[in-house]
């Protein structure tokens, strides 16, 4: 989903990639499961699916904090400036123009949205969409998309602000920790609040809120603050990636256990989303440690699911909602092997289509008119006078 899909921005890492296909693969599943098949068509996977998001979550969380903190210490030890234009000009440069065009086909195009509900344009516009969001509405899963813009436009403000303080590594883990307890906090008020019986109170006030769903995005900003500014812990736990990678896969069997088990519960709402949080950040980690198993296994096919991933994420749940009755004319119901097949090529083609005609040229125009997060320096007084 979105700018957690940066593949090109820092190279291509099989780790990475494998990480990107299976939050796309999981959505895929639970999307599919909840509207079009009506039933746990891929079993467990299709309940325990809806963490694909938090997984692109904590990867953005990760991918952009490492941009931000990096240009901030790189500005901290040489001439060039870290700026806010050019960061935000090539956020947008890389998340708007799908975006755009996906919600130009629900606004203008009424067979593509079908009897759903467009909520107003300008809530889209201005990325407040999931706030008191109605759950089955017109393009409902751009709601993940709002709470990384919002993340996006915040983040290197406030990096920049903490930057600026004394001891401003101090202040920045007390900014982690403390968003982390906030959002338990928050979390744990609203539960109480709304009950947690699940259904559209839930998911409106809980689930879709940008204050309760920042934990991995949070997570993952912690682990680029661990890349940047504590060089020997880093070294020290990627040297031991595969020990981190069989914890990061124990914590998510177990978080999503008991997500199965109890995922509208007192715990796992206030804590599920942390415990998440840790989890994929384990295999973040396990991703970014040179050797390890997970960066050194190349999945066929993950790297181009990786790297179509955005638009994939963008289009897939409403394509397979209307292929359902034209497949079941030909006998094909949504849990039959045929169905799942073509649904499944249908939503990757239409997401590479979308990337190649869309995506790219618009990457293109970034790579030349803002090449990097940098403004130049500004040039010295014995240079001018050459």
């Amino acid at each position: 989903m979105n700018s957690s899909l940066i593949g090109r921005d820092l190279g291509r890492n099989s780790g990475l990639d494998t990480l990107r296909a299976l939050a796309i693969v999981l959505v895929f599943m639970n999307h599919y499961m909840i509207f079009v098949s009506f039933s746990p068509t891929f079993g467990w996977m299709s309940e325990i699916g809806w963490t694909g998001v938090d997984l692109f979550f904590a990867l953005s969380g990760y991918l952009i904090g490492n941009q931000i903190l990096s240009g901030i210490r790189r500005q901290q030890t040489g001439p060039e400036r870290f700026s806010l234009p050019r960061f935000y000009a090539r956020r947008f440069l890389r998340t708007l123009p799908n975006f755009y065009f996906v919600l130009a086909l629900y606004a203008l195009w009424p067979y593509w949205r079908g009897e759903s509900v467009l909520p107003p344009l300008w809530t889209f516009l201005t990325f407040t969409q999931n706030i008191q969001l109605t759950p089955g509405t017109a393009f409902s899963h751009a709601w993940s998309l709002c709470v990384e813009e919002q993340f996006y436009v915040l983040l290197p403000a406030v990096a920049l602000l903490i930057a600026a303080c004394r001891k401003s590594l101090l202040w920045a883990w007390v900014a982690v920790v403390g968003s982390l307890l906030a959002g338990a906090a928050v979390r744990s008020y609203l539960w109480t609040r709304y009950g947690g019986e699940g259904g559209f109170l839930y998911y409106t006030h809980i689930y879709y809120a940008s204050w309760c769903r920042f934990d991995e995005l949070v997570c993952g900003v912690a682990l680029a603050l661990v890349r940047n500014y504590h060089a020997g812990a880093w070294k020290v736990i990627t040297s031991r990636g595969n020990w981190v990678l069989a914890a990061g896969a124990g914590m998510l069997a177990l978080t999503w256990s008991m997500l199965l088990e109890d995922h509208y519960g007192y715990t796992m709402t206030v804590f599920g989303y942390p415990m998440l949080g840790v989890s994929f950040t384990l295999l973040l980690i396990a991703a970014l440690s040179p050797g390890s198993l997970l960066q050194r296994w190349r999945v066929p096919g993950a790297a181009s699911i990786a790297l179509w991933s955005y638009a994939i994420y963008l289009t897939h749940k409403q394509l397979c909602v209307l292929m359902r009755v034209p497949l079941r004319g030909y006998g094909w119901l949504p849990d039959s092997w045929q169905a799942i097949v073509i649904m499944s090529l249908a939503s990757v083609a239409v997401g590479w289509l979308l990337f190649l005609l869309v995506e790219t040229p618009f990457m293109i125009l970034r790579d030349r008119f803002v090449p990097s997060n940098f403004a130049r320096p500004k040039a010295e007084p014995a240079a001018l006078a050459a």
